[in-house]
């Protein structure tokens, strides 16, 4: 078995070992281990992506590449059946460019968190934690082993931001954890009721003694299983329900009469359950993402934390959300996403305006990024609503070039509060004059963000424009004016980052009286290079090669699409037809 994943999940976590056991005063040893171990996960990430075939055609069961399974926890329940849980990781086109981001912006956010001088120790024990969390999630097959990181995520988080934050920061800390914390209850709900309702069928063909223990059942044997299941021919004792995500995506596991199954005709509020269970789910993943109108906690949270720590956040922590809806939501609910189509999309184009509408009113420039963020991951959920190829492949790309560009964007913002501890817009003009190379910096992250042509940010939103314009002819799912109203988010975020621009960096040079004593105006250090450079050289080759990045996942979105929209109107028709 190849340990590439386990490796990369638990190295930061081997890393956070050593850190504490250092004493507290070896603060440079410290911030070494946390850089090591991070360039170690960035290096083991490189290795996945190089290594990882993007020519595997991946229908949601199959197409999983350096895969690791072994039963992690299993007893019987009686005539309840069995309970099992397995440690089970694997890589395919939705995570390979997930797990890549998140290698990258790691390296980034330590050297970003140099300059941390109050409780070294802790600060970068939690750090290590949450790039444990964060890689697991985009890792696990398994839905208990999902759900394992993503509940580990909280605390890291609500610590970094609570103690290392700013002013407000115990609001802000509090707010993001209440937020995710309902979140992650609407989830879990859902898991457990998929996990009464789901069988595995290699493990119950062991059970039934059809194979043997640590033999691969062959397909005629899990066909013969399913086949079984439908017509109630396996004894409650030999069935063994699971948290496998692809076995919770193929019908056939799925246990007659069962809460979810898709014949049950269980209702609440007079839908069917899957479609509530969809709604939840889709709730629980909105608020990470997130989508209006449950957005109001990241603006709070960027705000207060740390300039690292929003780095990871905008980067990495928002797109687990995003990533949740494409591995879990779609393809185990394609009825249900297929019926919601318009919602979806609809939500996404009202995250794009209305975070937009935000963006261009606010006078602290961190706050302004922070609702650019919430803009542009309306564009992931416009692509993934369309369902069409050039539309999630735009969605994916999305969330890719959003954490490379908002990871640029943070750490310009970082960079002019380090010196003068502001960043209201108002404050300064004519920063170009005395910060030239800066002033580059911004302008590349800026226009990157706004999506100008050679910029990666630029393909995204092509590709879920393209596809979003394509959706009647396509999938018949959302009407075309929604992307039409989707474009002027673009019109607008031109608007509210060339005023910013034009007001903090153009013309003669002033900066605030109360601040000219206290800031020391220099342009940009060794450590402030080291971090933007390779971000600026990422969003340029990404957006002039995005085959780099197509070519890896584009197999995966043809089998998703497919598999979504074949099972989704298959089983709408059935779900409708029980409640005639």
């Amino acid at each position: 078995m190849n340990f590439i994943l386990s490796s990369l999940i638990f190295v930061p976590l081997l890393a956070a070992l050593v850190v504490l056991a250092l004493p507290v005063r070896f603060q440079k040893p410290i911030k070494t281990v946390t850089l090591l171990g991070t360039l170690v996960q960035m290096g083991l990430a490189i290795l996945l992506y190089l290594g990882f075939d993007g020519t595997v055609l991946s229908n949601g069961q199959q197409g999983y590449q350096f895969v690791e399974q072994v039963n992690w926890i299993g007893f019987s329940l009686g005539s309840l059946g069995r309970f099992q849980i397995d440690y089970f990781v694997g890589v395919d086109g939705v995570s390979i460019s997930m797990v890549l981001l998140t290698g990258l912006v790691g390296v980034i956010g330590v050297i970003s968190s140099w300059n941390i001088t109050k409780n070294v120790k802790g600060y970068f024990l939690l750090y290590l934690l949450l790039m444990t969390s964060v890689m697991g999630c985009f890792l696990a097959l398994d839905f208990f082993l999902f759900y394992l990181f993503f509940e580990f995520m909280l605390l890291p988080m609500y610590f970094l931001i609570g103690i290392w934050g700013g002013p407000k920061r115990e609001y802000a800390s509090i707010k993001f954890f209440i937020y995710t914390l309902v979140g992650s209850l609407f989830i879990l709900l859902v898991m457990i009721g998929l996990y009464t309702s789901v069988i595995d069928p290699q493990a119950t063909a062991v059970q039934m003694g059809l194979v043997k223990q640590g033999t691969v059942a062959g397909a005629d044997v899990l066909a013969k299983v399913q086949e079984m299941l439908q017509y109630n021919q396996i004894s409650n004792y030999n069935l063994v329900r699971t948290f496998s995500i692809p076995a919770m995506m193929e019908p056939a596991n799925f246990i007659p009469k069962s809460l979810l199954h898709v014949l049950s005709g269980s209702t609440l509020w007079e839908l069917p359950l899957r479609f509530v269970a969809f709604l939840l789910l889709f709730a629980g993943f909105a608020i990470k993402v997130p989508s209006v109108p449950v957005h109001t906690w990241l603006p709070d949270a960027h705000v207060e934390a740390p300039t690292p720590i929003s780095v990871l956040l905008a980067a990495v922590l928002l797109k687990v959300g995003g990533y949740g809806l494409i591995r879990i939501v779609y393809p185990v609910f394609p009825d249900a996403g297929t019926y919601f189509a318009v919602l979806v999309g609809g939500l996404g184009v009202l995250s794009i305006i209305y975070g937009a509408l935000n963006a261009l009113a606010m006078k602290d420039l961190k706050k302004l990024i922070a609702y650019s963020s919430v803009s542009h991951m309306g564009f992931v959920l416009l692509g993934l609503a369309s369902l069409t190829n050039e539309g999630v492949n735009g969605a994916i790309y999305m969330m890719f070039s959003h954490g490379i560009i908002s990871a640029m964007l943070f750490l310009v913002v970082g960079v002019i509060y380090d010196r003068t501890h502001n960043r209201m817009i108002h404050n300064f003009r004519g920063l170009a004059n005395v910060m030239p190379v800066y002033t580059t910096f911004v302008v590349i992250a800026f226009f990157a963000s706004l999506g100008l042509p050679g910029f990666s940010g630029f393909i995204s939103e092509l590709l879920v424009l393209v596809g979003g314009f394509g959706a009647p002819e396509a999938t018949g799912l959302l009407p075309r004016w929604l992307t039409v109203v989707a474009v002027f988010g673009l019109l607008l975020a031109a608007a509210y980052y060339l005023w910013a621009l034009q007001r903090m960096f153009f013309g003669k040079f002033w900066i605030f009286p109360e601040l000219r004593e206290k800031a020391l105006i220099t342009d940009l250090t060794k450590r402030e290079y080291l971090m933007l450079v390779p971000l600026a050289v990422l969003a340029l080759i990404f957006g002039i090669f995005p085959h780099l990045l197509l070519d890896k996942i584009g197999f995966t979105v043809t089998g998703f699409t497919e598999l979504v929209l074949q099972r989704g109107q298959e089983q709408l028709g059935l779900i409708l037809s029980t409640l005639r």
